[in-house]
């Protein structure tokens, strides 16, 4: 929680200050923002107060500042952080008014309730939000992933007719249809008349915008519609049941997946398989997306005459190769291109780098490989891309794609591991276009559930479920880590070490983990990781 200060409302102001209204106050010798959480409080006993200095125009409203004072002890952040997202760029003194009226009441809509539905990768969801801006009394709010998927949606939406929020400003006045990524849970629609999240797994980093809309809507008596290919174990678990389509329908939405078992293939073709070579030259002159969730060009190295690991004469951490030396990652450590063992400069690649295989792949198949990581600028017109992660955010549409190593997202080391990696090839096939196109996957874990689920376009096949309940891992219990240089003494929750200055604390529930780590905040950095 942010702390609390009263202060004096000067005659001029008191018809036009409102709860949530931003503010500009005299604090310790200077003049800070703020926003107004309450009107017409005492202040303690002699206590002389100070005057506000400015007024600032709108703030979110009081439902949004209540939410966000809810997030603020959910997600163990502070609430000032919230409500920078919920609060307009720029002063905002009139609100236009909103087509069709104005905004309902508190109560006038139909019955709250969360409604989980998993649809397949390559349906068009824009049925979903016009089934709920149909039945809907009052502003619907819509969430994607991301900023250029919002835009398209809205685009889409004025297409048809329908008063789409641009601002701030008509997000306020009632607008009947708001579009947005994940900030835009913080929109300040005044009352909600329904809610949809599309991608709902996709929308967790420092807060869940999903929960944030969820407990939005059932405060304000809307409906609320989470669609995913692949909801998460904690999702099935808080809002289910799922709603799921018919068997045939649901598969036809996943890419055809090939599998390549890495087990039994020539170790000589290292990344790149012949079966990757066929597709490519099949696929041709149709885009071909390659994923490998690792940049530069070697990140692992051995030499090539004594066998020793290249690793950090300074830290002892592993090197990897840029341009003609190596260089540590932890440490920022330079030296030649040479064993630190024996100086050899013979030294053979162990793990490769984007850059590295895009180099192998151009003249492997004759013709231009881009090369796309978080940092890359514009996506690089060429038919064969290679990148991280990123490249599967950054393309819309592609004949093929292609993860390289799929054993770094299965067996990657945290708990949500299986489901990142489901979701990767979910959106994989929306890439694709469902059953149209072709999903490459090679791994030395053929039988994994993710794997088995993603050929059979049934996400119910994954058991991540079964195992963390086994395991009490969230939504059988809940986990933060604390960053903190000793160990926090917590009331009703289990505190074991991580590493240096890093300490996990396990609750039976997230309402009693919450109210264990609420002392801390503001001391320390909490991140919460039961979502």
């Amino acid at each position: 929680m942010g702390a609390r200060f009263d202060y004096v409302v000067p005659e001029r102001w008191r018809d036009q200050l409102r709860v949530g209204a931003r503010v500009r106050v005299p604090f310790h010798g200077r003049r800070v923002a703020g926003w107004v959480t309450a009107l017409g409080t005492e202040p303690p006993p002699g206590v002389v107060l100070r005057e506000i200095s400015k007024l600032s125009g709108y703030g979110p409203p009081a439902t949004v500042l209540a939410l966000a004072e809810w997030a603020a002890w959910r997600f163990a952040m502070p609430v000032t952080t919230l409500l920078r997202a919920a609060s307009p760029a720029r002063n905002v003194w009139d609100l236009p008014r909103p087509p069709g009226g104005v905004a309902r009441a508190p109560g006038d809509g139909r019955a709250a309730g969360v409604t989980l539905r998993r649809l397949p990768p390559a349906r068009d969801l824009l049925g979903v939000v016009l089934d709920a801006i149909e039945g809907a009394d009052g502003p619907v709010l819509v969430l994607t992933p991301s900023t250029g998927w919002s835009e398209r949606l809205a685009g889409r939406l004025r297409g048809r007719g329908l008063d789409v929020a641009s601002s701030w400003e008509e997000a306020a006045s009632g607008w009947p249809v708001v579009v947005g990524s994940r900030a835009a849970a913080w929109a300040p629609v005044p009352v909600l008349g329904a809610a949809v999240v599309l991608d709902c797994h996709d929308l967790h980093d420092r807060y869940d915008a999903t929960d944030v809309v969820a407990e939005r809507a059932a405060r304000d008596g809307a409906p609320c519609t989470l669609v995913s290919p692949c909801p998460t174990a904690v999702q099935r678990v808080r809002y289910g049941p799922v709603v799921t389509e018919e068997r045939s329908a649901e598969r036809v939405g996943w890419a055809a997946l090939c599998v390549v078992d890495r087990r039994v293939a020539d170790p000589r073709t290292g990344l790149l398989c012949e079966e990757l070579v066929e597709l490519a030259r099949r696929v041709r002159p149709e885009r071909l997306v390659c994923v490998l969730h690792r940049t530069g060009r070697a990140r692992l190295l051995a030499c090539g005459a004594c066998g020793a690991l290249a690793r950090c004469e300074r830290c002892g951490r592993p090197v990897e190769m840029i341009d003609d030396g190596l260089s540590c990652r932890s440490c920022d450590a330079v030296r030649p291109l040479a064993c630190a063992s024996c100086g050899s400069g013979r030294l053979k690649v162990l793990r490769q780098g984007v850059s590295r295989v895009r180099e192998e792949l151009e003249a492997l198949l004759s013709v231009p490989v881009g090369e796309v990581t978080a940092g890359t600028g514009d996506v690089p017109p060429t038919q064969v891309l290679v990148g991280t992660e990123a490249v599967l955010h950054r393309v819309r549409r592609a004949a093929a794609v292609a993860f390289l190593d799929f054993d770094q997202h299965l067996l990657a080391p945290r708990f949500g591991a299986a489901e990142a990696s489901l979701a990767l090839l979910a959106r994989a096939s929306r890439i694709v276009g469902g059953r149209q196109g072709t999903v490459l996957v090679q791994t030395r874990l053929p039988d994994h559930d993710v794997v088995r689920a993603a050929v059979a376009g049934d996400p119910g096949l994954c058991t991540e479920l079964e195992l963390r309940r086994e395991l009490s891992l969230p939504p059988f219990s809940a986990l933060a880590t604390v960053r903190a240089e000793a160990a926090p003494v917590l009331d009703g929750v289990e505190v074991s070490p991580l590493g240096a200055g890093r300490w996990l604390v396990r609750g039976p529930d997230h309402r009693v983990l919450c109210d264990a780590v609420a002392p801390l905040h503001g001391g320390v950095r909490i991140d919460p990781d039961d979502v």
